[in-house]
């Protein structure tokens, strides 16, 4: 039998996503005398490891500590998606008078129902990843328990001995904390703990402006908290493109959310139900209350307790697992997927890593890592969106480049909608229609980015898309206008003077 972990707060939803992710009555199976693959960590690169390798035919162990699901479905994307959303919802309602629709004054929101909707949406959604379904359906031996190598060729799980002939690890990440003096004791929340919130915090404090820090910050404000966020930095996601961030920093402060830039937090400290943050902001000392800190500054790769010496595999415990661009650790019988060990740490990249190992590990395959077009989009609002090359990195690599920009207020749809925020942009080969990469801003830019990642995952040109048909209005037609901007500037002074003499010319 195995520890039984818990998720907060109890509830029929909650218990519901534990009986399928992590059964408190489930006994790990006998283990086979030796498996094709043995896969540690039962995220999504463990789960598409499992079940891709398991319908070919192999021997497979999946063996997961806590909960199967990982991070996107337990603490990530399934259940932030659904605070943004409720938070949508409620910001669209306050700000539906232009639409003629009043009565918004009216309108409050109920906490408890929104991380109520959460829970029950993820447990819905757990089914796909639950133990029996891996087990029953799939003929994967499912080992819930921490897992760590006896050697270079074996894997223990409490007191059973897994041999396999070749494994992947899938650990993942976790949350990373700053080494801010009285951080720990005072408390703090992350993504793996903010979902268990009860109560919506009237005062919340956000360190750091990446992705999760903006994505949250935004929805615990429309959702009715002070936010403040405190980023090292001197701007929001400093990934994006300026002009980009730009956007959505103008979102947030119209929105109220309190930024503060150049921070450098010095102590954190608890007075009864407060939490007092002192930090220094461009020189100046200053102090912040609040009920809540939420962390979102970065994540750390999930390596100890492994065992890894043991297995002879390389790592290091802020960059991960050290792989070669085929997936393979230090030990060639053993490779590593997902965000133990990659630079991108989506779900939709661990996906397509999964497919990369059960190719080379299973079958002598030869796929590249490096060979992977990674699209994402961060879910502020406008979300933005972006794949490929940013502008300094294309010139970084010796590229001379065209960059084409379309402004959403090009969009007819976009206007109709009153969602004229952002843009659409491409980076070009200069003298081609090549597309090197592409930035979105947009509220549905993550619908969006796919058409342009297809491009540049394919070779597709800039001119296909502007030769292929798109509904009429979307906001998708923008990508109709960077190629009717492309062909604009094809059409130099030299062709305009010999096409207004060939048209003079037929009018004889």
């Amino acid at each position: 039998m195995t520890q039984h972990p818990i998720i907060l707060p109890v509830s029929k939803s909650n218990q519901a996503l534990l009986d399928n992710v992590h059964p408190d009555d489930w006994d790990n199976p006998q283990p086979a005398p030796c498996y094709n693959l043995v896969v540690i960590g039962g995220g999504p690169a463990g789960l598409v490891t499992a079940a891709g390798a398991a319908g070919l035919g192999a021997k497979v162990a999946l063996v997961e500590r806590s909960l199967l699901g990982g991070d996107c479905l337990n603490q990530g994307c399934v259940p932030s998606k659904c605070l943004i959303r409720s938070g949508r919802a409620l910001h669209e309602a306050r700000h539906a008078g232009p639409f003629g629709v009043h009565g918004e004054t009216d309108l409050r929101i109920d906490f408890a129902e929104v991380m109520a909707r959460l829970q029950k949406v993820r447990a819905g959604l757990s089914d796909h990843d639950s133990a029996r379904r891996f087990s029953e359906e799939l003929g994967v031996d499912v080992f819930l328990g921490q897992g760590h190598f006896s050697g270079p060729d074996r894997l223990q799980v409490g007191e059973q001995i897994l041999t396999f002939k070749k494994a992947v690890i899938c650990t993942g990440a976790r949350a990373a904390a700053p080494p801010i003096p009285g951080l720990e004791d005072a408390g703090y929340l992350t993504n793996e703990t903010v979902f268990s919130l009860s109560e919506l915090p009237p005062r919340l404090a956000v360190f750091g402006a990446g992705p999760i820090g903006c994505e949250l910050a935004q929805a615990f404000a429309r959702l009715g908290s002070k936010v403040t966020v405190l980023e090292y930095g001197p701007r929001l996601l400093p990934r994006e493109d300026q002009d980009a961030a730009d956007i959505v920093h103008q979102t947030f402060a119209a929105e109220g959310i309190e930024l503060r830039f150049n921070v450098r937090t010095q102590l954190v400290e608890k007075q009864e139900t407060e939490r007092i943050i002192t930090y220094q902001d461009n020189g100046h000392t200053s102090q912040l209350a609040v009920d809540q800190i939420l962390v979102g500054i970065g994540r750390a790769p999930n390596v100890e307790g492994l065992d890894l010496e043991k297995a002879g595999v390389d790592y290091h415990p802020k960059a991960g697992i050290t792989v070669n661009d085929r997936l393979q650790t230090s030990n060639p019988r053993i490779f590593a997927a997902g965000d133990v060990c990659s630079l991108y740490k989506f779900t939709h990249t661990a996906d397509a890593q999964a497919r990369i190992v059960i190719a080379n590990a299973l079958f002598m395959g030869r796929q590249r890592n490096s060979r992977l077009v990674v699209p994402w989009a961060t879910y502020t609002s406008p979300e933005i969106a972006h794949v490929g090359m940013y502008e300094k990195e294309a010139r970084d690599r010796g590229y001379q480049i065209n960059t084409l920009t379309v402004p959403l207020t090009d969009s007819d749809r976009a206007r109709i909608d009153g969602q004229t925020a952002g843009f659409a942009r491409v980076h070009l080969k200069k003298g081609s229609d090549k597309i090197l990469g592409a930035t979105i801003v947009a509220e549905h830019a993550g619908e969006m980015i796919g058409e342009l990642a297809l491009a540049v995952t394919n070779g597709i040109g800039l001119a296909a898309i502007g030769r292929t048909l798109h509904p009429y209005p979307t906001q998708a037609e923008v990508m109709k206008k960077l190629a009717d901007a492309y062909n604009r500037n094809r059409l130099t002074p030299r062709l305009q003077k010999l096409f207004r003499l060939w048209l003079r010319w037929q009018r004889r």
